[in-house]
């Protein structure tokens, strides 16, 4: 029966001294941080701060630094890269013939945090930058792919692609299936080729894509199932 009131909840349990200590040194630790951050950013420029490493951007100080420690930090900023390739007027053809061995998209792609460096391009890549030691190092980590752009994309031109997929991604599923079966289409085991299509109506981009053809495995298959999901004759 309930008279009306609403119902008492139960006393929650207090921690353990040692965790409230922890909790609140903890917390007034975070306080000084974030106040002197912010003292920096008032004295000497902006400070920008990353969102769970989605987004990290390149903190500017005049005359000064911030030194951080710590087990998860981020040492390299494909920002650096872009501040030097505008200051000294680089193309990104430039800087592809010199870091070399890659198509023009994953170098770029890779000075832009999406794709990994040999160890010799990284040094390549080190020496034209002026990158430390750490730096170069992350050149040549695998990335977490596919973060910092939002979706839908909303920079146009990237958007037009998003449209492409979402416009005739249907046809190319069908197209693709009934040619090769049942699978997909790798983006792995694959190769893309930009260029410039002169025209006199207005130059074309033209984007040739390959990729291998990775059929789904029917697995526990038996008798006279096929394994793989190739197309059936």
């Amino acid at each position: 029966m309930s008279d009306g009131r609403p119902p008492v909840e139960p006393a929650r349990p207090k921690r353990p001294l040692l965790e409230r200590v922890g909790m609140a040194a903890i917390a007034l630790v975070m306080a000084a941080l974030f106040g002197l951050v912010g003292a920096a950013a008032w004295v000497s420029g902006e400070v920008f701060l990353g969102d769970q490493a989605q987004d990290i951007h390149l903190i500017k100080l005049e005359n000064d630094q911030i030194t951080c420690n710590g087990a998860n930090l981020l040492a390299f900023d494909a920002g650096i890269d872009w501040d030097i390739k505008r200051e000294k007027g680089w193309s990104w053809k430039h800087i592809c013939e010199k870091i070399g061995g890659y198509s023009d998209v994953l170098i770029v792609g890779a000075i832009m945090g999406q794709m990994k460096l040999t160890k010799p391009q990284a040094a390549n890549a080190a020496e034209l930058f002026g990158l430390s030691k750490s730096e170069t190092a992350m050149l040549n980590e695998v990335p977490m792919r596919g973060t910092g752009t939002p979706m839908p994309p909303t920079d146009p031109l990237i958007y037009r692609f998003y449209e492409m997929v979402m416009v005739n991604g249907p046809a190319w599923k069908a197209l693709i299936e009934e040619e090769f079966g049942d699978g997909i289409m790798s983006a792995i085991d694959f190769d893309m080729a930009l260029e410039r299509v002169a025209n006199p109506k207005g130059d074309r981009v033209k984007i040739t894509m390959s990729g291998k053809f990775l059929p789904y495995k029917y697995y526990g298959a038996s008798g006279n199932v096929p394994e793989y999901g190739f197309k059936e004759e």
